[in-house]
């Protein structure tokens, strides 16, 4: 009974029955993550594959989602560092994030995502882990394995920028009903 037990059936059922059940979850979850729907497919698949790999039995479905969601913002974080690293050594020709849109009502609307991409990866992690999976400073810190000050310094950050963005289109919203 031991041997069936251990068979790739019983991985496989879970791998199964967690992307059938939980999929679109983490989907979500990796989506506010990385910000790009490609981006978040990619994650999750890595993910996936990080953590069944290799045969593993025992897990449920919810210690199987825990595995996957760290994989997911590991994975994230790690692309992160590379790009970063990459950014140090290449010679970067200056352009634009984003483009000026030539439709006023696009500049005016305000998104959310759109802040949200305008952080940096540690900042962008901290506040999805804060505010979307609803974690606390200490244990932010103990996911991410980082001390509780760097935690707050990247939600302090993360927040003031998103604020600045938002003060910036609210003062353009301001600026487009008086013209």
């Amino acid at each position: 009974m031991t041997e069936t037990e251990n068979t790739p059936a019983r991985w496989e059922d879970i791998a199964t029955q967690l992307v059938s059940e939980r999929g679109e979850a983490l989907t979500r979850y990796a989506f506010l993550i990385s910000g790009n729907r490609d981006d978040a497919s990619d994650l999750v698949h890595d993910a996936l594959v990080k953590t069944f790999g290799r045969l593993r039995n025992g897990f449920s479905i919810a210690s199987a989602e825990a595995y996957v969601r760290r994989a997911i913002l590991n994975t994230y974080l790690d692309r992160g560092r590379r790009i970063t690293r990459w950014r140090k050594i290449a010679h970067l020709t200056v352009v634009p994030d984003t483009q000026p849109s030539p439709d006023a009502d696009t500049e005016t609307r305000l998104d959310l995502q759109s802040q949200l991409m305008r952080l940096r990866p540690r900042e962008r992690a901290c506040i999805v882990l804060r505010y979307y999976e609803d974690l606390k400073v200490d244990d932010i810190a103990e996911t991410l394995e980082i001390s509780p000050g760097a935690v707050k310094r990247y939600l302090s950050d993360a927040l003031a920028r998103m604020a600045v963005g938002l003060d910036r289109a609210e003062s353009h919203d301001l600026g487009s009903d008086h013209g």
